[in-house]
């Protein structure tokens, strides 16, 4: 495992975190802890959650897992998030200092914690005013209920214009952005990758393997089947199957990402997580896993070293289709300029 800053700040993560949304739903407790020790054992150090995975059961067996194994509960990085709602009332739901310090409350109680050490807004809040929830975060921080904030979901604009704002009121700035990122969505690298560089956000992927695209389970034209996200659940979320099926762009990844692995003697995860892991502004790749065994076939990605040519490849083949402007070739080169001059 490698290990790098959280963002722009001190502490330190390894470059592949532990998702765990599947917790108390899709894994039950007892395989939760399972899954967490195995995580651990291989050198994994931060765990993610959210305080509406489960309803906020993913939270508490985290907290009871941190609770039995003082030693990772010493050296673990927690992240948890709060905005979606966890009621039916207005005030159950958005960025507003009401919400979020229930939110965070009743987050550090189900975690066990006094502090948690990276908080995430999931999602931006339109009703909100920025200035509310980046008075809070930085309040938060002074408190001691979190050491660090980040987002989640953020554009471009809306990460740049948090930074900026806090940084005009001397307010702690954010360290990260979690975002949809894979070889099947790479459409963030035209203003949100950019934005992360410029303000030194680091990025925290989720879904890198897009759904389970890109791990080989599903073939073209055949309706997926099994215990399977999409074989229980076909229209499920962003990556539902009609849509990406029909799309001859996401077989020639797939195959493109199966062909190196057969070369490499990998599975088809272990390549595209390996790809991910070294693009630009990544921190650290959210690994989200049902069992222990996939968790250790993802785990595998941390010691494969791309060559050059296999990483050219898979940009290539994966490079997502734009229009004419603002971000076609054109577009892109009045963005550049030649230091030498000339045309």
């Amino acid at each position: 495992m490698e290990y790098r800053t959280l963002g722009n700040s001190g502490a330190v993560v390894s470059n592949y975190a532990l998702g765990t949304m599947t917790f108390g739903a899709e894994a039950t407790e007892e395989a939760s802890h399972a899954i967490l020790d195995d995580y651990f054992a291989a050198g994994g150090n931060f765990i993610d959650t959210a305080d509406v995975y489960s309803a906020g059961v993913s939270e508490e067996i985290v907290g009871r897992w941190l609770a039995k194994r003082p030693e990772a509960r010493d050296t673990a990085v927690v992240a948890t998030k709060g905005r979606f709602p966890t009621g039916t009332a207005p005030n159950d739901v958005g960025t507003s200092r009401r919400h979020l310090t229930r939110a965070l409350d009743d987050s550090l109680r189900r975690l066990g914690l006094e502090q948690i050490d990276l908080y995430q807004l999931h999602a931006w809040d339109p009703l909100t005013p920025l200035e509310e929830t980046l008075r809070f975060l930085d309040d938060s921080v002074s408190r001691g209920k979190i050491a660090y904030y980040g987002f989640s979901n953020f554009l471009g604009w809306q990460l740049t214009k948090a930074v900026h704002v806090a940084r005009a009121h001397s307010w702690e700035v954010p360290v990260t952005l979690q975002p949809q990122y894979s070889l099947l969505v790479r459409e963030i690298e035209s203003e949100i990758v950019p934005a992360a560089l410029d303000a030194g956000i680091g990025l925290l992927p989720w879904s890198p393997l897009g759904g389970g695209w890109l791990s080989g389970k599903y073939k073209r034209d055949q309706d997926p089947t099994g215990a399977t996200r999409l074989g229980e659940n076909p229209e499920r979320g962003m990556e539902a199957w009609e849509e990406r099926n029909a799309n001859p762009a996401t077989w020639t990844v797939i195959n493109a990402v199966e062909s190196i692995a057969a070369t490499r003697g990998v599975s088809p995860s272990q390549v595209a997580l390996a790809w991910l892991a070294d693009r630009p502004a990544v921190t650290s790749v959210i690994l989200g896993a049902r069992t222990q065994e996939q968790l250790a076939d993802n785990l595998a990605a941390a010691q494969l070293e791309l060559s050059r040519d296999e990483i050219e490849r898979l940009t290539r083949l994966s490079e997502p289709q734009t229009g004419v402007y603002p971000y076609g070739p054109l577009a892109q080169e009045q963005r550049s300029r030649k230091i030498e001059g000339g045309r």
